[in-house]
């Protein structure tokens, strides 16, 4: 469905990112996580269109975007960060406007519409104006707007940010049903969201992809080749618990976490690599007189993952983001600058092109006027060939008459001759 093969993106002499290569299939949630400035609003950007890579290809729905940008554009919903909304239209006049931005036809806005309006659970609200609606509701509204028209692809950037945990639980869960009939990519810095959510995961730092897997295999990757953590929570009224490390070889450190309210306390032990002394801790605890209330493995999770991957490499530094911030602004410029040109090529063109096409109106009737002319000068010539025609038969028959009068004549004066 989405396919990156060398794409980079270069302000200046700074690369935003730099060689991307990853895949999306159809009917996957994707989560897309990284540092700020790590390159995910850029990515996300070239994806939906926005920005032109300047080297590599980006494939969508089988369409290459440089060559076929309106048919991908088609594909795409993008719910954006900070959720923009006209806070003095109603929820549906939104949706609707939307639905006419992504030039939905006449026959089907309604159904559009009405369809986007369900499936993100704001029917009874849908009359309500924008802006007397909670943080929630209007993260919906967002979604409902990328969802208009029913886009293959759902790009969600910072889909939850800024709302209530119980508004995230909602958020989270129409995410989820979402995936059943889209490609979902969620841009999010809540690592525990994108493990609940998210059937695989990209992870991007300065500019580069550093993974590309589910969250199950990269959690199991960070916990390889690594000491075990085991949090146990024992009554010890005798503060014997930590002598544990004196008896268990394994055990290579024991830390008091926090006494709870109960009296009972909260332990943190580091053990050896590969080595699984649970056994042996409830023995040593039966042996002296400690109860053991509760003992479990600290599994590493998503975020772990994530910082192991990423805690080598240094933040982009403050200089290097100004630098950044700077070329990216010469290069909107630069855009901003190429597209007036090309307009006014375009106007220009236009101008011609009317031009040219009210010349040939002009010649047209030229031609015509010409046509017509010569029409009227045949006419008068074949008027004036009658005319002739007819003077000369006059002529003729007046030389007919001259001469049979004539002959008649003659004959009269030979007859007078004769008789006398």
């Amino acid at each position: 469905m989405i396919k990156l093969e060398n794409v980079s993106k270069k302000y200046g002499e700074f690369y935003a990112v730099k060689k991307l290569n990853f895949e999306i299939k159809e009917g996957e949630i994707v989560g897309f996580l990284g540092r700020n400035g790590a390159g995910k609003s850029t990515t996300m950007n070239m994806i939906t269109g926005f920005i032109e890579p300047t080297e590599g290809t980006i494939t969508i729905g089988g369409y290459d975007i440089e060559l076929k940008p309106k048919k991908v554009k088609s594909l795409i919903g993008y719910m954006p960060e900070g959720v923009p909304l006209y806070m003095d239209l109603t929820v549906k006049e939104f949706v609707s406007y939307m639905a006419d931005l992504k030039l939905i036809k006449r026959a089907n806005k309604k159904s559009a519409v009405e369809k986007a309006i369900k499936d993100t659970g704001l029917d009874k609200v849908q009359n309500k104006l924008i802006r007397n609606l909670s943080r929630g509701y209007k993260q919906r509204v967002s979604m409902a707007g990328a969802l208009v028209g029913e886009p293959k692809i759902l790009i969600l950037d910072e889909p939850t940010v800024g709302l209530d945990p119980e508004q995230v639980i909602e958020i989270r869960q129409l995410i989820k049903s979402l995936g059943k009939n889209h490609t979902v990519i969620l841009s999010s810095h809540i690592l525990s969201e994108v493990s609940q959510i998210c059937e695989k995961v990209i992870i991007i730092d300065k500019g580069e992809i550093l993974a590309v897997d589910t969250p199950e295999n990269l959690e199991d990757n960070a916990n390889k080749n690594e000491d075990i953590h085991l949090s146990v929570i024992v009554e010890d009224t005798e503060n014997k618990f930590e002598e544990l490390k004196e008896k268990i070889e394994d055990i290579k450190e024991i830390v008091l976490q926090k006494e709870l309210d109960d009296g009972s306390k909260k332990y943190s032990i580091l053990v050896s690599e590969g080595k699984d002394i649970r056994k042996d801790i409830s023995l040593e605890c039966a042996k002296s007189n400690i109860i053991l209330l509760e003992m479990k493995k600290e599994e590493k999770t998503l975020e772990d993952a994530f910082i192991k991957l990423v805690e080598d490499r240094p933040e982009i530094s403050q200089k290097e983001r100004e630098e950044i911030d700077k070329n990216m602004e010469l290069e909107e410029l630069r855009d901003e600058a190429k597209k007036k040109k090309e307009l006014k090529e375009e106007k220009k063109k236009a101008k011609e092109l009317k031009k040219n096409e009210k010349n040939e109106i002009s010649s047209n009737e030229d031609i015509k006027d010409e046509n017509s002319n010569n029409e009227d000068i045949k006419d008068d010539k074949e008027q004036e060939n009658k005319e002739e025609s007819k003077d000369n038969e006059i002529s003729r028959n007046d030389e007919q008459e001259n001469n049979k009068e004539e002959i008649n004549e003659k004959n009269e004066n030979e007859k007078g001759g004769e008789d006398k």
